[in-house]
This record gives C-alpha cells, structure tokens and sequence, in this order.
C-alpha cells in the first residue's frame, strides 16, 4: 500500500540532507550537487518544515544533525542506495529482472517446471519466483506479477494465455478387477480430490449413466490422490499428464475406456489493468510457443488437460 505523499519528501531534499551530514556544512554539500549553498538552505528548511521535527543544529559556518537528523538521515542513505541499484539494474538489464508466479502443485512440477529450464537457457535475464496457490488471489493485494489458473474464465481482472486443457482416466493398482461396464466402477472404493467431488458423475455421465454423485474417500492434492491409487487404497480419476510414468510401469493401469475431457483449461493469467513488465511479456510470449509447437508433444508430457479448480 503506498504511503500519503505527505510523508515521501523531495529526493533533491533528501540528497542534500544527506550531503550535509557527511561533508558537515551547507557549501560542500552544494558542491558536490552542483547546487548553490542558498538552495541547499531551502531544501533543508522545506523538508524540517514537512516532517515536522528538527533535524539540524547550526553552529556558525557548520551544520551537525540531531539526534533524530542522525536515526533519519541513516534510513534516507539506505533508500538512496536502494535507488540508485534499481536505476543501475534497470540500465544494465532493462528486460530482465525477477517475476513472481503464483503455481498449482501438480501442474508446476509435472508440466511447467520441466519447461522452465528451456525458458532460463533463452532468457537468463529473468529469474522466475515460484510459490503455491489453490485459488484466485487479488493481484492488487499480493506481490504476484501473474499465476497459473485451473478452471475457466472466472478469475476477475485479469487477462488469460490458455496453456492446455485436460483429460482425466479412470485408473487403480494392478489386480482391480475390470469393468464389462462403466457403472461396475460403483463397486470399488473411489478416490477424489475434495475440490472436483463431482469428476465422478461427469465421468459415469460420459459413459451413459448422467444423475449419480457416487462418494469417495477425500483428498486434497493430486500426489496423494494418486499415492493412495497406488498402493490400492481404490479407483481414481486422475489428469493424465500427471501419470505418464505411473501408467508406462504399470504401477497404475486404465479401468474403462479412454480418457475423457474434464471440465476446465489451465491458463496463465496477470493483471489486465496493469502494465506488462518486460519479464511477465517475455514468460508469455515463450509460452505462447510452447503450447502452439507441435514438436514438444512428442516428447514432452502431453499440452491436453480439462476439469475445475485444481488443488494438486
């Protein structure tokens, strides 16, 4: 939240405060800023008269800060140098600099993080922050420059990259029995994620068999979700780019037909009012290209998903 500009005093001012208190008279300080020692005088007198608080003891031809001149006067360094590294920064690598990306867990491991690494060997300008987040956030409220989104067109204020969209497959240890038919699934203890309690009846839907909720054992993320598949604790439906390597071992194995569409896309999503900084343009347009290169599907995980709000 940015402070009332009554408590932001003029750089210049600060400058000459500064200036004063390591040189130690108003003529050197105006020296150094190519300044006259009369402008100086004013720019200190300004800034006492906005803060309010004595800052100088003028003692014949020098000046010596008081005790809160002194406490001040170290934080108005401290900004200063903040400063002047940022317009360094910026001057020596205007398109680069850090971006904060808000991920959903499974996505970020399984689908986005193996791509990154292709990402920091075209633009190592960019450092790339990753941390979890279940559910829209206000960008206004956070210091997030963008995030991934699971679902649809729902997150207010932001402008949206589809990355892919999903398939679910209905999926158990080795030694399920197998189904003759889709509702023969309503025989096995289900498994489902707490936030798409109703996959199964979209799924038994697509099958034929629409107005059943079957319950299912909850879980809240798709690792342990698939965990509890594994070791046969029962049925799941599971994103497929999640258990590419489950499924080629065998350690899980299809239950009835092929995987279905679910309900919603995954998207990169950032603050539509706000500017694009350099870094978030150049996340976006690379993945732009990722998703739209055929080549990487044949051997990246698949860019096909669907479903709702995704707590991987």
């Amino acid at each position: 939240m940015m402070l009332p500009r009554r408590y932001l005093p003029p750089i210049p001012a600060l400058m000459a405060l500064e200036a004063v208190d390591r040189l130690g008279t108003a003529s050197a300080a105006a020296d150094e800023l190519s300044l006259t020692q009369g402008a100086i005088s004013r720019a200190l007198q300004g800034l006492e008269a906005q803060l309010g608080v004595p800052l100088l003891i003028r003692e014949r031809q020098r000046l010596r800060l008081t005790p809160a001149g002194r406490d001040y006067v170290a934080e108005v360094r401290k900004a200063l140098h903040l400063l002047a590294s940022a317009s360094i920064t910026l001057r020596a690598n205007p398109t680069g600099g850090a971006l904060n990306l808000a991920i959903l867990p499974a996505f970020g491991m399984h689908w986005l993080a193996p791509r990154l690494a292709r990402f920091a060997q075209t633009h190592p300008e960019v450092t790339i922050n990753l941390s979890t987040r279940l559910r829209p956030f206000d960008f206004a409220g956070s210091s997030f420059d963008a995030a991934i989104h699971y679902g649809r067109q729902d997150w207010p204020g932001v402008a949206y990259l589809k990355l892919m969209e999903e398939e679910v497959i209905a999926v158990a240890a080795p030694g399920f029995a197998a189904l003759d038919k889709a509702t023969d699934i309503l025989r096995h203890p289900l498994l489902q994620l707490e936030s798409r309690t109703g996959d199964w009846g979209r799924w038994l839907a697509h099958h034929g068999h629409p107005g059943q909720r079957p319950p299912g054992m909850m879980f809240d993320q798709f690792a342990t979700l698939t965990q509890g598949a594994i070791h046969g604790m029962g049925a799941a439906l599971i994103p497929t780019f999640l258990i590419q390597r489950e499924l080629a071992e065998g350690r899980l194995v299809p239950l009835y037909g092929p995987p279905v569409p679910a309900l919603g896309s995954y998207y990169l999503v950032w603050p539509a009012m706000t500017p694009e900084r350099a870094p978030l343009r150049s996340l976006r347009l690379w993945l732009q290209g990722e998703t739209r290169d055929p080549a990487l599907t044949d051997t990246d995980p698949p860019a096909t998903l669907a479903g709702t709000a995704e707590a991987p």
